[in-house]
C-alpha cells in the first residue's frame, strides 16, 4: 500500500492562512494606472460640456426673446383695438354732430319756407 501524504495540524494552519491570504489579495483594490490621454479627453469633455451649456443658453434666449414678443404683440393689438374703438367713437360723434347740424338746417329752412310763406 502506498502511504498517503500526511498533512499534520500546523501545516493545514499554515495552508487556511495561505489561502485566506490569497483571497484577500484578490480584493485588494489595485494600484491605479494614470491613463495618458486623461487630459486630453478632459480638454474634450469641458469643451463638449461649455457647448452643450451654450446651446441651452441660446435656447432659453430664445424662448425668452419669444415670450418677450408674444407680449408686445398682445399689447399692441390691444392698442390697435382701443385706437380702432376711439376712431369709431369719433366718427360716430361725427356723424351725429352732421346729422344734428343738417337737422338744424333743415328746421331753419323750414321756418323761413314758413315765414315766406305767409
Amino acid at each position: 500500500m502506498t502511504q498517503t501524504h500526511k498533512i499534520d495540524f500546523t501545516e493545514r494552519m499554515k495552508m487556511a492562512a495561505e489561502a485566506k491570504q490569497a483571497m484577500i489579495a484578490k480584493l485588494r483594490p489595485k494600484p491605479a494606472q494614470i491613463d495618458p490621454n486623461h487630459a486630453e479627453r478632459a480638454k474634450l469633455r469641458a469643451a463638449e460640456l461649455e457647448a452643450v451649456r451654450q446651446a441651452r443658453a441660446e435656447a432659453k434666449a430664445k424662448k425668452e426673446q419669444a415670450r418677450l414678443d408674444a407680449i408686445a404683440d398682445q399689447q399692441q393689438a390691444e392698442l390697435d383695438a382701443q385706437a380702432a374703438a376711439l376712431e369709431a367713437k369719433r366718427g360716430a360723434t361725427k356723424e351725429r354732430k352732421a346729422l344734428s347740424a343738417a337737422e338744424a338746417k333743415a328746421r331753419r329752412d323750414a321756418r323761413y319756407a314758413a315765414r315766406k310763406a305767409r
